[in-house]
């Protein structure tokens, strides 16, 4: 698909874009209102794809779960082996979509890999993840970005009162949940590893905070977020900061999500999920 069309559908799902601007501007591109709406499917997620692992899997106990957040009751997606044992926690965080069926999955996906996965809802503030995905990103930007991230640091909080964790806690983050897990590990002291797909990074002047491993991930095509790599690097390597850092040739901004068929790049998914779980087995096992 022609790249222009691909920038344009990034702007309209992270920029104060209309639905109805959006239209305009790729009926321009396709040179009609008609063609359009015939790659509309094509750009948009679809959600019939998101069960890679199911719901019904019997490894896994999964369970919807609360706890308490910054002046309110947090909700959250949670899923683990079936044994009994003590697992290493990942936070499993959303993009700016909210918490939606390809986040559960992706969630299954980290607990079939053993460990204890948790997806937090970042609009529980406000009633939950509408279905609505345009109701849902305007939601998240009008979120309170302090009490918001002290929503998901309580998510930690909240770990170390399972039974079921080991002690050893990370995160994984995709798009505006990449930036978050960025987020995350310049303020969550012990955390063990981060792991950001696509996200935005943080001030180079917090990188010295970081206590935690970090794993980045981009796309080679996905010039807004790339640009904000060198300065996150220099940091990173200023600061003595353990990292790994890779850019997926050829692939956009959101390359892992298998329910957006246009930006999914199955390769660079597979390879990036791949050297994910092989970072947590480094450092929450």
């Amino acid at each position: 698909m022609d790249q222009q069309i691909i920038n344009l559908f990034d702007e309209y799902t992270h920029k104060p874009l209309t639905r109805d601007e959006f239209i305009r501007r790729l009926a321009k591109i396709t040179g009609s209102v008609t063609a359009a709406m015939a790659v509309l499917p094509m750009l948009e997620v679809n959600y019939a794809s998101a069960e890679t692992v199911t719901k019904s899997d019997d490894r896994l106990l999964i369970e919807n779960i609360t706890y308490p957040g910054d002046g309110c009751t947090m909700k959250g997606y949670l899923a683990r082996p079936k044994e009994n044992a003590k697992y290493g926690a990942v936070v499993v965080i959303h993009e700016n979509r909210g918490l939606n069926p390809h986040i559960e999955d992706v969630t299954r996906r980290a607990a079939l890999a053993g460990y204890l996965a948790l997806a937090p809802d970042a609009l529980s503030p406000d009633g939950g993840t509408p279905t609505d995905e345009d109701k849902a990103r305007d939601m998240i930007g009008k979120l309170d970005a302090t009490k918001n991230q002290n929503n998901f640091i309580k998510a930690f909080d909240y770990l170390k009162t399972r039974p079921d964790f080991n002690g050893k806690a990370g995160c994984v983050g995709f798009c505006w949940g990449g930036g978050m897990a960025n987020q995350l590990a310049v303020n969550v002291p012990d955390l063990k590893a981060a792991v950001a797909f696509y996200g935005r990074q943080p001030d180079a002047a917090d990188v010295p905070k970081i206590k935690a491993a970090v794993q980045l991930h981009y796309g080679g095509l996905d010039e807004r977020i790339n640009a904000g790599i060198p300065a996150y690097e220099e940091a990173l390597k200023k600061a003595g900061t353990k990292y790994e850092l890779y850019v997926y040739e050829g692939a956009n901004h959101a390359f892992h999500n298998d329910t957006a068929p246009t930006r999914y790049n199955e390769a660079a998914a597979k390879l990036a999920w791949q050297r994910t779980l092989k970072f947590f087995g480094e450092t929450l096992k």
